[in-house]
C-alpha cells in the first residue's frame, strides 16, 4: 500500500490528507487564517494518528505548490522537503490551477470543449491554464495581464471557466456558451486519486531544486 501525505497551504486556510492507493483515509483542515507555521506539524501528527499510520509508513509527500500565498507556499514546501529528506521518500508538486481544471474535467468529461482556470493574482493580473476535454494542456499555468485574457483563451463554444475573478471581467470574455464555476476549493478525493496516479508514474521532483509555483514576478515598487 502507498500512503501519501497531501499538504495544501496555498491559501489563508490549510488542508491536509492521507491517501492510500488513491483513496482518502484521513483529512484535517486549519480554519484559522494564516497560522500555517504554528499548526502544520501538530495537524500532520494528528492526521497520521487518524489514519492509523506512522511517518515511517509514508511512501511520499504531495504538495499543492501554488500559485498562492508566498509565505504559505514556503511553509508547506519546507515542511514537505524536511519529511522527504528525513524519510528518504519522493516529493510530488501539483499546481492549483491544474487541480481545479482537472476536478471539473473528471466531473463533466467531454461535456465542455475546454476547461479553463482563472484566478486573481493582483488587480488586473491573473493566473490561468487551459485544458481540452481530454485534459491535454493547451496553455500551461502562467501569469498574465487582464488584456491578455481574450488573446490566450481559444474561442471555442461550450467552455467551462473556473474562476474567482470579477464578474465584469468574465462578461468581457468573447466566448460563446460560456459556463462559469466559482468554486475554487480543491476536491480532496479527486486530488488524492490524481496524485496517486502521478506517484505510480514516478512523476517526482528533485528535492534540492523544488520551488513553489509563484508564477508572477515579485514587485518592489508599483
Amino acid at each position: 500500500m502507498n500512503y501519501l501525505l497531501h499538504i495544501d497551504t496555498s491559501g489563508d486556510k490549510s488542508h491536509f490528507a492521507i491517501g492510500c492507493d488513491g483513496a482518502v483515509v484521513a483529512h484535517r483542515a486549519n480554519d484559522v487564517s494564516r497560522e500555517h507555521a504554528a499548526t502544520i506539524n501538530v495537524i500532520i501528527e494528528d492526521l497520521l494518528k487518524d489514519a492509523g499510520i506512522t511517518f515511517a509508513q509514508l511512501s511520499g509527500v504531495v504538495v499543492c505548490a501554488g500559485p498562492g500565498s508566498y509565505t504559505g507556499l514556503r511553509i508547506g514546501l519546507a515542511s514537505a522537503k524536511g519529511f522527504c529528506y528525513a524519510l528518504n521518500i519522493p516529493l510530488l508538486l501539483d499546481n492549483k490551477l491544474t487541480l481545479l481544471a482537472h476536478q471539473q474535467q473528471v466531473k463533466y468529461e467531454d461535456k465542455y470543449a475546454q476547461y479553463i482556470t482563472v484566478l486573481t493574482a493582483r488587480e488586473k493580473e491573473y493566473f490561468i491554464c487551459v485544458y481540452d476535454n481530454a485534459f491535454n494542456c493547451i496553455a500551461p499555468p502562467q501569469h498574465i495581464m487582464e488584456e491578455q485574457l481574450n488573446e490566450l483563451i481559444e474561442k471555442k463554444e461550450n467552455t467551462l471557466l473556473i474562476v474567482n475573478i470579477p464578474e465584469n471581467v468574465v462578461n468581457a470574455l468573447t466566448i460563446i456558451n460560456l459556463q462559469v464555476e466559482d468554486n475554487t476549493e480543491i476536491d480532496l478525493e479527486v486530488w488524492v486519486k490524481y496524485a496517486n496516479e502521478q506517484f505510480n508514474c514516478k512523476n517526482y521532483v528533485n528535492l534540492s531544486e523544488a520551488e513553489p509555483f509563484y508564477l508572477k514576478q515579485v514587485y518592489t515598487h508599483k
